[in-house]
């Protein structure tokens, strides 16, 4: 096993556009969703995503901040499996519109089509503590601390 750095699942991580967004509702059971990071991952521990004040996420983390994502990297380098991430953290609503200026693409107009400005708007932000990797026989483990 060589072992990641943070700074060698950024470069990966590039190639990643959508990731499972994991959360625990409100009852106890566990709550999946698809999100695009829209490729905004000059990864240092952060990952940000979109979506709307009344969806579920934001109730989700309302009530328990603990989330996991995970990644699955588009394809191996000779003919080795694709990337995948485990990533655990804690969830920040924010609802700041520098923040969102700071972390839009226009990919995203495709779900939100007034830009940032978009009614009902939040960003959220996952900042991970524990990343596991698994990358053809590499596998390895990152703790963050904050």
């Amino acid at each position: 096993m060589s072992g990641m750095s943070l700074t060698d699942l950024s470069e990966r991580m590039k190639d990643i556009d959508f990731a499972m967004f994991t959360t625990k509702t409100e009852g106890g059971d566990i709550a999946s969703r698809p999100m695009s990071n829209n490729r905004d991952v000059e990864y240092d521990g952060d990952s940000w995503f979109f979506t709307y004040e009344s969806y579920r996420t934001v109730a989700d983390i309302e009530s328990d901040p603990k989330v996991s994502l995970t990644m699955t990297g588009s394809k191996g380098f000779f003919g080795k499996p694709p990337l995948f991430l485990s990533i655990e953290g804690t969830a920040e609503l924010i609802r700041d519109s520098a923040q969102f200026a700071a972390h839009w693409r226009s990919d995203l107009d495709y779900w939100f089509e007034q830009g940032p400005d978009t009614p009902r708007v939040v960003l959220i932000r996952v900042s991970a503590s524990r990343i596991h990797y698994w990358d053809g026989r590499d596998e390895g483990e990152i703790i963050i601390s904050r």
